[in-house]
């Protein structure tokens, strides 16, 4: 198959820190590569990939002060993806509601992945365009009367996860994720607080959220119980989750899927978290994690999860959350897609398909 994968910009491909949907487009884009389809990526300039690059900015947007207005690079992004349709099989979308306007604008099919929440405003576009195919990332996502047609985890690549069957330092908590207020670091520390516990906390902080970090999470940061690493790259992260006795999960919202939490069981590292959005679908409850109604709970569980055996941990990775379980969902995806437009085409009256056809002006 001819295939578009088309990145967001804010991000490269993939990231050399912080960025769940790159990392995820990635190792998608490359195993595609692997399996035999011929691939274009649509990233910033800065991505490696197996896969033919195009671009429209040098580098991830968040790293080029040059430029002011990044949504003319995703409008230029998407204009090129669609004026060169004619050139895929298909068009495989991971940038939200861009690509909806243009979709049905040309024959090539594009399928959207749904890496974001639902919005009171985006949820109007895409109840416009409700009926272009989609991926849910987890069923609990699916928020939304569109046109589901599949549930395809998020997979990472288990051997770049190495195992820890035996943490060798302090025994301590993890927290690992944006700096924002959905994402829970308030209540993690909270946690911390009360039982006692080391917590190291790893992340970026976006701009928009400095003034929570100032106020939630900047003053309690003491170097010794509560510790703050800043971003990580992908070796500091899994030192940090694979050492960890336990990862907290303690999110606000509803989580689409949450790629931290199969990266800490993947290393051994078991999960609490909170039972918003995605978490009871990729924790085995009582196996590789807890999951917990309330913060007070998450506390109290922390004793119970440190009973998890850590080679289950890896294993519901193993058996549930990796590349090659991902890249076949998506693969099927493709071919329902294809095959749903190739009947269409079939169905239609000779008089429509023929290339001699056309509508002839009124005089």
């Amino acid at each position: 198959m001819k295939i578009a994968q088309v990145a967001p910009l804010w991000e490269r491909v993939p990231p050399p820190t912080y960025g769940g949907i790159e990392l995820v487009v990635s190792l998608l884009t490359d195993e595609l590569v692997r399996r035999g389809h011929e691939v274009t990526l649509f990233a910033s300039g800065d991505s490696q990939t197996l896969a033919h690059l195009e671009a429209v900015s040098s580098r991830a947007l968040r790293l080029d002060p040059d430029i002011k207005e990044h949504m003319m690079y995703e409008l230029l992004e998407t204009s090129l993806v669609y004026q060169r349709a004619a050139e895929f099989d298909i068009i495989h979308s991971h940038t939200g509601v861009w690509s909806l306007p243009f979709a049905n604008l040309v024959s090539t099919p594009t399928v959207h992945t749904l890496h974001g929440r639902f919005t009171r405003d985006n949820s109007k576009v895409f109840s416009q365009h409700q009926t272009q195919p989609y991926v849910s990332i987890s069923n609990a996502q699916r928020q939304l009367e569109l046109n589901y047609l599949s549930t395809v985890y998020n997979g990472i690549q288990l051997e770049t996860y190495p195992f820890v069957s035996q943490p060798t330092e302090p025994p301590y908590l993890a927290f690992l994720g944006r700096f924002s207020e959905e994402k829970g670091p308030q209540h993690a520390i909270a946690i911390a607080k009360q039982t006692g516990w080391r917590l190291k906390m790893a992340g970026k902080v976006d701009v928009v959220d400095t003034k929570f970090f100032e106020l939630e999470i900047a003053p309690h940061i003491d170097g010794k119980q509560i510790e703050f690493l800043g971003e990580v790259n992908h070796i500091e992260k899994s030192e940090l989750l694979g050492n960890a006795a336990i990862t907290l999960f303690p999110i606000t919202w509803s989580e689409p899927f949450g790629l931290v939490m199969i990266e800490s069981m993947a290393t051994g590292t078991p999960v609490i978290g909170m039972n918003l959005g995605s978490v009871p679908e990729v924790i085995a409850h009582g196996k590789a994690g807890i999951v917990c109604q309330s913060y007070e709970e998450m506390a109290a569980a922390i004793p119970l999860a440190l009973e998890l055996n850590r080679q289950t941990c890896r294993e519901h990775v193993e058996n549930n959350f990796t590349v090659t379980q991902m890249v076949d969902g998506y693969e099927a995806v493709y071919a329902k897609i294809i095959q749903d437009r190739s009947t269409k085409l079939l169905s239609l009256p000779r008089w429509f398909k023929s290339p001699k056809w056309s509508i002839k002006k009124s005089s």
